[in-house]
């Protein structure tokens, strides 16, 4: 079932697995912390916008009760491996798409969904080396989804009162502030993430579509230690 270069991971969270390729863009904390933080309800249907290789969706089976996920990915073998990893969790209320996420509307109207995450690009185009390795650079620079494009599709898929998860760079937490306010997104939630070393790498935020003004600032989380070896914090966000 997986090819040569694919392996299969443990996610440590209740015997789930998930397959990754050494070659393509494989997920790091950015995802776990965002999967710890978003909160779904029974009977409520998500977007998640970037899926890659499926990590935050499929957690997200284990860290909270929901009716269906649809995780949108342009790059092929990410939604390949994707859908490996629903198979061999038997997972069935999940669906990898394989598409843009500007193509929405093939698959279902507008201001119908309650909750949009992603953990998406966010590498200004031309502001740092492009990464050679094309899967990587598509999942680390904005080129194919820039900020202001990710809020408004976010706007326009999310219902009155959804709610939209992100992880973004700290160093642009005002362009996303501005983006989902003007979009009549507004953050409800959100907190800092420090890598241990006392630099401000992260923001998260949860924003509602025509919240009220007003945020609550969380405490700022220490993913690593001056080591940078992750933390077991990130396990216990929620």
């Amino acid at each position: 079932m997986l090819n040569k270069e694919e392996r299969l991971e443990d996610l440590q969270c209740e015997g789930l697995k998930i397959v990754q390729n050494k070659n393509l863009y494989t997920f790091t904390s950015d995802s776990v912390i965002l999967a710890n933080f978003i909160k779904l309800k029974p009977k409520e249907k998500a977007v998640e916008i970037g899926s890659g290789s499926g990590v935050i969706s499929i957690l997200l089976t284990k860290k909270s009760r929901f009716t269906h996920i649809t995780g949108f990915e342009i790059q092929k073998e990410l939604f390949d491996m994707s859908n490996k990893s629903l198979e061999i969790n038997d997972i069935k209320n999940i669906t990898f798409i394989n598409d843009k996420i500007q193509n929405f509307s093939k698959y279902f109207k507008p201001g119908q969904i309650d909750v949009v995450f992603s953990n998406p690009p966010y590498k200004k185009e031309g502001s740092a080396k492009l990464n050679e390795n094309k899967s990587k650079a598509i999942a680390r620079h904005e080129k194919n989804l820039p900020l202001y494009e990710l809020v408004d599709l976010t706007a326009k898929i999310l219902k009155f009162g959804g709610r939209f998860y992100v992880v973004y760079d700290a160093d642009r937490s005002a362009e996303l502030i501005y983006e989902l306010v003007k979009n009549g997104i507004e953050p409800k939630r959100m907190f800092f993430t420090q890598n241990g070393k006392g630099k401000t790498t992260l923001v998260v935020i949860e924003a509602v579509k025509g919240g009220k003004h007003g945020v609550i600032v969380l405490p700022e989380l220490t993913t690593n230690d001056s080591d940078g070896k992750y933390l077991d914090s990130l396990k216990k966000l929620n």
